[in-house]
């Protein structure tokens, strides 16, 4: 969808494209980034849709990133590394939010339940996988095992400092480009 974190990602890198300048993926002939075109698709229909010739090249997330060489597919660029090159930060995927409405008390017990969840899985690696794999769409255990050590880790049990700054300089940035209408006011618990 054009709400992720990695559409923002990608209209930031693709930034000055509609005024004329060059961005990492401009043609590096002619600088030209031409008109950015793009249809919304399921996440893990976008690897289909590009294998069928419906669509030049997709945003792929969650495991398509392990899979996508499968369907003889090719990287064109990575937004993940273009975003640590760019800002010396990881590109936050994704979080838990909670409506402020709910009360303090509230918060902070959705909080403490979602890190229990979190460092059982952790603890239970093994375990936690072969749960997954319940509904992993077509991965082996090797292919599971490697995108679960790409998202589920220390980070998601809490940000730190660089995490938190990631996530502002994101938001910020997206702000100040215009993708994003108002300034985001963040506020982090646990």
């Amino acid at each position: 969808g054009t709400l992720t974190t990695a559409f923002l990602s990608l209209n930031l890198c693709l930034g000055g494209c509609p005024t004329g300048d060059t961005s990492p993926l401009s043609d590096a002939r002619t600088g030209d980034c031409g008109t950015f075109n793009y249809v919304v698709h399921e996440f893990d229909q976008i690897l289909n849709v590009v294998e069928r010739g419906e669509a030049d090249a997709g945003l792929i997330i969650h495991e398509g990133q392990l899979t996508y060489g499968d369907q003889g597919l090719h990287l064109i660029f990575d937004l993940g590394k273009w975003w640590m090159e760019e800002t010396g930060l990881p590109l936050p995927l994704g979080a838990n939010a909670i409506r402020k409405d709910l009360g303090q008390p509230a918060m902070d017990e959705v909080t403490a339940l979602l890190k229990q969840s979190i460092q059982y899985g952790l603890n239970h690696r093994q375990e936690a996988l072969d749960y997954a794999l319940q509904y992993g769409r077509d991965l082996d255990n090797a292919k599971a095992d490697e995108f679960v050590g790409m998202y589920v880790n220390d980070w998601t049990l809490d940000f730190g400092e660089r995490g938190r700054t990631a996530v502002a300089t994101l938001l910020n940035r997206g702000h100040e480009a215009g993708i994003i209408p108002n300034p985001v006011s963040l506020e982090f618990i646990g």
